[in-house]
């Protein structure tokens, strides 16, 4: 048995979890997650609780047995409680403004960034705009959101600017000594 796949994943009293063919979707006070299942696992609904297992002893099996049982851990937490990245921005000049679902970035280019931001997905823009708090229900999708905006100005090692996540550290570096 995979030590993470046998562990059954707890109901809460607020959500709903449904099983049919290789679909599984849980609804909670935070918003609706849809999976749909893979091959080798299989998934069911006993006394509020979700018990994956798996068709076979084979290496995929296993793997998918693990798999299939985080992602609904994660999915079971995500519309319960929900999940939250924060973003710094550091920089002069460099700041985030949001309006209308985009978030509008000035990372000292020429021009502004514009990012759209997902439906399921929270965007709060704290301090100035320095420090951006995404929240969701999707773990996946709030750390892609989050990757994302970091990736139009990842932290450079110099002076440190740049966008970077909140427990991020940035290895600085010396610059170039005058002999």
């Amino acid at each position: 048995m995979s030590r993470i796949g046998k562990i059954p994943v707890d109901i809460p009293e607020k959500v709903k979890v449904q099983v049919s063919d290789q679909r599984v979707e849980v609804e909670g006070p935070k918003g609706k997650l849809s999976l749909a299942l893979p091959p080798l696992a299989s998934v069911a609904v006993n006394d509020n609780q979700v018990v994956v297992t798996r068709a076979d002893d084979t290496k995929p099996s296993k793997a998918q047995h693990g798999l299939t049982r985080s992602l609904v851990q994660n999915m079971v937490i995500g519309v319960t409680t929900g999940f939250a990245k924060q973003l710094e921005i550091q920089g002069v000049g460099f700041k985030a403004t949001l309006a209308n679902a985009k978030i509008t970035l000035n990372l000292g280019y020429s021009h502004e960034i514009v990012y759209p931001v997902p439906p399921s997905i929270d965007v709060t823009i704290e301090e100035n705009g320095t420090r951006v708090k995404i929240e969701g229900p999707d773990k996946a999708l709030v750390g892609k959101v989050a990757s994302e905006i970091r990736s139009f100005y990842p932290p450079e090692p110099y002076k440190g600017k740049g966008v970077r996540y909140s427990d991020e550290q940035v290895r600085r570096k010396e610059g170039k000594s005058v002999k």
